[in-house]
């Protein structure tokens, strides 16, 4: 695996090879996590070159959000501590379905399941055997993982505040418009227009890196997948939301 450095500049070494997994600080239910990384300022010779790489980036991230009706393939995770500590690794699949389904299947380093069906978020621990269940308005609000699998609208609640292009790969940073969502910024690397990496970063300095492979858009995919069912026997912790509020 290529690693990362660990100084100012947090991206992935490579945009095609393996790069850092990093986990979900907090319990899974925000699927996403981020970086102290925040591209504020440029090294662009001018501030035309500046806003033109800003447009490039709201185009992409527009775009993302309007015209990717699904995604599936595998993610690996690192999660970095405040003080630059590797803290955990994950591996797994996962499946997004507009608006509001996902399913995030992850196989290392423990099985864990979590599923958004468009009215709740069921985080299943296969070896504790329990299900947490949120609703979901509550569970994601607008944290990154409404940009992943949220509505059109989803863009009202974050601000686009740089982008610009590292190695082939556009990197957008967005900023959050509320203070209650838990995260400071979210950056979004597009590889030849196909969202490949995240970076996320959170109140307390953690940061979540994230990288997609296999990358599939728009790909048939089953809807039967963001049903969720607690397996006989688990523990059920939580008070899920009604189904019939979504309509599915």
């Amino acid at each position: 695996m290529e690693r990362m450095e660990t100084g100012t500049d947090r991206r992935f070494a490579s945009t095609t090879g393996a790069a850092w997994r990093p986990c979900l600080p907090a319990p899974a239910m925000a699927i996403a996590v981020v970086v102290a990384t925040v591209i504020g300022t440029f090294a662009a010779p001018a501030a035309w070159a500046e806003t033109t790489d800003r447009a490039r980036g709201e185009a992409l991230v527009e775009r993302f959000v309007a015209e990717v009706e699904s995604m599936r393939g595998r993610f690996e995770q690192q999660l970095v501590t405040a003080e630059q500590e590797l803290a955990d690794t994950a591996k797994g699949s996962f499946e997004i379905l507009r608006p509001g389904r996902f399913r995030w299947e992850y196989t290392e380093p423990y099985a864990q399941v979590l599923v958004a069906d468009g009215a709740n978020v069921w985080n299943y621990d296969v070896d504790l055997e329990q299900v947490t269940v949120k609703p979901q308005a509550e569970a994601l609000g607008n944290t990154p993982a409404a940009l992943l699998g949220g509505k059109a609208d989803v863009l009202e609640g974050f601000e686009v505040t740089g982008s610009l292009v590292d190695r082939g790969t556009v990197w957008v940073t967005l900023r959050p418009k509320h203070d209650d969502t838990g995260f400071e910024s979210v950056e979004l690397g597009f590889t030849d227009g196909v969202l490949t990496r995240m970076i996320l970063a959170d109140d307390l300095r953690q940061t979540t890196l994230v990288a997609l492979y296999d990358v599939e858009v728009n790909a048939d995919v089953d809807p039967a997948r963001f049903r969720f069912t607690p397996p006989e026997g688990v523990d059920l912790v939580g008070q899920p939301a009604a189904a019939s509020a979504t309509g599915r």
